[in-house]
């Protein structure tokens, strides 16, 4: 088995493809095709299973993948370390739930790095597909939250993808709206008074449930609900249709502009409020790379400042 062969495995299972991953490897498809054969055979396991939508990972080769990607990132480290000039770029990924405060500690920490020599993503993502992306070592960082509600079905799949979570800070819930809606100068809003408006919530797959949902308070009952997929748009039905969502009332108006407020979940009798525990997960047993430790020192930074 050779670092080329894993190289070449990582690609594949990144694109999907055997035709992209032998233009992005400027080698032709037979010789990267046969290139996998030899390391499927001498592994004594099929990494991946072609099909007509693409090539996935078998549920052996997928196993395989996390472990062959925690060696290439130790060479890669190891190359950057001690070499004065590497072929390659390093890699930096975060899978992270729909929060502003996350893109933004990765907008500083980009800023310090070259990135003619690095490859950085950010991922917004499905609660599922953070923990699979961070399991997978697609990314090295996910932030997410736990709740009372959703605490022991978080904890199972994190159990599963061999993670850990670590705790960044509590708060309780805001109800985050547009400045003009007719509620936004209220001390304090009830879930009665919420029941004229849309309540949106992003969009979580066709495995979704209300346990993986990214908004707290998602067991209550709500007559209208539209979901979307990304900040952006859930910003626009905020304005257009007088749509709100609850949420942990850590805003970046840098990001997410001024015309927005959060106002402070009025509990009652009927609808308890509750606490976001967010944190961020990381594969067990190890050691983050350098920019990782960036990252959270930033994320971390600008939680400092927050009042909840």
């Amino acid at each position: 088995m050779t670092l080329q062969q894993i190289k070449y495995a990582i690609t594949i299972a990144d694109t999907g493809s055997m035709n992209r991953s032998a233009e992005q490897l400027f080698v032709s498809q037979p010789s990267l095709t046969s290139a996998v054969k030899e390391l499927e055979k001498e592994i004594g396991i099929m990494i991946f299973r072609r099909t007509s939508k693409g090539v996935v990972p078998t549920n052996e080769g997928a196993d395989f993948l996390i472990r062959a990607r925690q060696l290439y990132q130790q060479y890669e480290l190891l190359t950057d370390r001690y070499t004065a000039t590497g072929a390659f770029k390093r890699k930096f990924g975060v899978s992270t739930q729909h929060y502003s405060f996350a893109v933004k500690a990765f907008v500083e920490t980009v800023k310090k790095y070259d990135t003619i020599n690095f490859e950085f993503a950010i991922r917004e993502t499905k609660t599922l597909e953070v923990i699979s992306d961070v399991g997978t070592l697609r990314s090295e960082i996910g932030i997410l939250y736990k709740s009372d509600y959703n605490r022991k079905i978080i904890g199972k799949l994190l159990n599963e993808n061999d993670l850990e979570f670590s705790p960044l800070i509590n708060c309780r819930a805001y109800v985050y709206l547009w400045k003009n809606h007719p509620l936004a100068k209220e001390p304090s809003i009830s879930l009665e008074q919420l029941r004229d408006f849309p309540r949106l919530s992003f969009e979580q797959g066709a495995q979704s449930s209300v346990f993986l949902a990214e908004e707290i308070l998602s067991e209550n009952d709500y007559p209208r609900t539209i979901t979307a997929n990304d900040r952006a748009t859930q910003l626009n039905l905020m304005v257009g249709l007088n749509g709100y969502t609850l949420c942990s009332g850590i805003i970046c108006e840098e990001l997410n502009g001024s015309e927005f407020t959060a106002v402070p979940f009025r509990e009652d009798e009927n609808n308890r409020n509750a606490t976001m525990e967010i944190g961020y997960i990381t594969k067990k047993h190890s050691r983050l790379s350098d920019i990782a430790e960036d990252y959270i020192a930033n994320v971390k930074k600008y939680l400092e400042g927050v009042e909840v």
